[in-house]
Parts: structure tokens; sequence; C-alpha cells
């Protein structure tokens, strides 16, 4: 009877964390297209181009949400999520026959020029590549566990590649890629040299997988980095009466007072309050670099308009801090378009990197399976004999 080795469980091992591997590949290759979502959105989408040939300024984020409600009179605006100069402004609604829905309004123009239903393709990129699109339960998703797990596994290959690797530096001034001595060659060198010139890059990638990890065990054991936008006292709201009063503070107004209170405040994500006790949440960015466009923060009362909560980089802990410059440094958007190239081409080289150490892992694997299988081929033979 044929006895197996550990050596043999060691290979099946190898060949059953395939899946691994695939996923690794997966998860480089959506965060890789994920870094131009808008550009590509621009270039597919017709309706999502911001056209402004006659060069006017952009309009207010109130005067869009008036343009919505004067073609969708029973609409219930909720969020206004502002772009990227050349893409249109996405207003959010809902309304009696559609349960959600987002009008692309021109900001230059006013024209809605779109109204669609479903989920984006800045939306699917950013599931696909942050959760893939495993369903949210509650506070966590397993896909998001998936992702972020990835980290571990990034980090360890570069400490490992680079203690396997002797000398690597070298790669950086006499960088080698031997095309005559075989696939197997070529493939060790042009991992080997991808590596070494994708060190800074496997490294950011890493740090900010392992921050995701971390924030999702603290999602999911209820820990909140930030505290949430408090309510609207109950002493603040009117009297009940028989129709629904309206607060007497626009949209306008809670604008123009997170305008005041950061002068470079540029709005991305706006909403508008979903019941008497809700507040205007205005999220934006500012004159920080490195933090993302939802680092600037303020709760406008519709009631008082007084300010209730405010957050800037300047009042953050480090905790938030890392929340709010872990997206800049993952996707590379820290320096707008050349930044966002940068990490595309660096994209691909990780992508490839993780094809190429497939490929020779898989050769590996399959020339000690061929020489396992032909000495117990040779042994059967010789006790035949």
């Amino acid at each position: 009877m044929l006895k197996l080795s550990n050596r043999f469980w060691f290979v099946l091992h190898g060949w059953l964390s395939l899946p691994v591997w695939l996923l690794f590949c997966f998860v480089c290759l959506t965060g890789t297209i994920a870094v131009f979502s808008h550009e590509l959105t621009w270039l597919t989408n017709a309706a999502a181009r911001a056209n402004n040939p006659d060069n006017l300024p952009a309009m207010s984020a109130s005067l869009l949400v008036e343009k919505v409600q004067q073609a969708h009179p029973t609409a219930d605006v909720g969020t206004v999520m502002v772009f990227e100069p050349y893409l249109v402004n996405a207003v959010v609604f809902t309304d009696h026959d559609k349960p959600q829905a987002i009008a692309y309004v021109n900001q230059y123009s006013g024209e809605i020029q779109s109204v669609e239903q479903g989920i984006t393709f800045i939306g699917f990129m950013r599931a696909l590549h942050g959760w893939l699109m495993f369903p949210w339960h509650g506070s966590y998703s397993i896909g998001y566990y998936l992702v972020s797990g990835m980290a571990v596994l990034m980090l360890g290959s570069l400490v490992t590649g680079l203690v396997v690797y002797k000398h690597f530096w070298r790669a950086f001034t006499q960088p080698k890629v031997r095309t005559g001595q075989g696939q197997r060659t070529l493939l060790a060198d042009l991992h080997r040299l991808a590596g070494v010139w994708s060190i800074w890059f496997l490294l950011v990638m890493s740090l900010t997988g392992l921050w995701y990890l971390i924030q999702a065990i603290f999602w999911h054991a209820d820990i909140d980095i930030e505290p949430h936008p408090p309510l609207v006292s109950a002493a603040q709201l009117p009297q009940p009466q028989t129709e629904i009063p309206i607060p007497p503070v626009s949209f306008q107004q809670a604008l123009d007072k997170v305008q005041q209170l950061y002068p470079d405040f540029s709005p991305s994500y706006l909403h508008l309050p979903e019941h008497n006790r809700d507040m205007y949440i205005l999220s934006g960015g500012g004159d920080h670099v490195f933090y993302d466009q939802y680092a600037y923060q303020a709760s406008i009362n519709p009631w008082t308009g007084e300010i209730a909560s405010s957050r800037s980089p300047e009042q953050m802990t480090m905790l938030q801090t890392l929340t709010y410059i872990a997206d800049p440094l993952h996707y590379g958007t820290i320096g707008g378009i050349w930044t966002k190239a940068i990490w595309f081409v660096f994209g691909l080289v990780l992508t490839g990197m993780s094809i190429t150490g497939f490929m020779m892992w898989g050769r590996r694997t399959f020339k000690h399976a061929t020489k396992v299988k032909q000495a117990v081929d040779i042994g059967e033979q010789g006790e035949t004999a």
C-alpha cells in the first residue's frame, strides 16, 4: 500500500491554497481599476460628464436640490454627493415610485442629465474591491474581512521576499532580466525586479490594509472611533401641530455656516435631515493634502442654526487621523491624476507579481509531484520484479 509522506501533504496544502492566491490577484486587479473609477465613469457614461462649454461657475448644492424637487415634486432628497469638477453632482432621493434614485445634475447648467436607480460604477468598484460584494450583516461583512486580511499576506510576502532575495538593493542599480535561460529564470527575474521596485508600494498597501482590518474589528465590536453626530434636543422642537413643521434653517444657510467655520471647505458628502431630530451633516475636504474628502464635518441644527458638532484634522485623535488618511494613501488620490497614474501602474505590477509568483510556485509543485510519481512508479516496478 502506498504511504503518503509529509511532503505529499505539503504539496496538497499548496494546491488547496490556490484560491487564496486567486483572491489576492483579484483584489489587486480590482483595486487597480478602482483607482481610475471616476475617470472610467466619465469615459463610459455620457450622462455623468459635467460639460461646461460656457465656463459657468458651479452652482450651490442647494440650488441643485431645488432643481430635483422641481422635476420631482414629491421627492424626498437625502444626500448630495460632489465629485471632481468633470463629473456631475449626484442627488440621492426617494419618491413614491422610486425606493432610491440618483439624479445626475450638471452643477454648471443645472440640467438633470439622468436619473438612475441601482448601483453606480464607482459604487460597484468600491464594493467589489472593498468587500467582494458580500452582504453586510449589521456592522460587519465577511468579504471585508477577506480583503483586508490580504494585507497580512502581502506584508508577509514582502518580509520573506526580502529575506530570501539576498542583496536585493542591487536590483536598483543593476537590474537583471535574463531572457535566454528559459521561462523559469525569466519569471524569477521579473518577479524579483518588480518586487524590489515596488517595496514602497507594497508597504503602503500593507499598512493601509492592516488599518482597514483593524477598523473592521472595531466596527464588528461596536467600538466607535469617533462620536456619532448629535440629535436635536426634544426641547428645541416646535410644539405639535396638525402639519409637519418646516425647519427655519435652509440647506443653503447650513452650507454658509460650514463655509464660515472652514473657509477652505470643499463639499463632498452633504446629508439633509431625515426626521425632525436629525441634523444637516455636511462633510468635505480642505487644504490638507493627505486627508480625504470627508475630513471636515459639521452638524448644523435645522431649528436653531447652531453648529452642534464639528471635526477637522486639527481636532482628530490618532485613530481618527488614520481613518481619514488611509484612503488617499491606498488609492493614490493625494496628488490628483498624476499620483493616481503612479498607483495604477504599480497596481498592475503588483497584480503581475501575484501571477508570476503563482506560476513559479505551480511549476515547482508540478515538477516535484512528477518526481514523486516517478519514484513511486520505479518502486512499484522494483517490488513487482
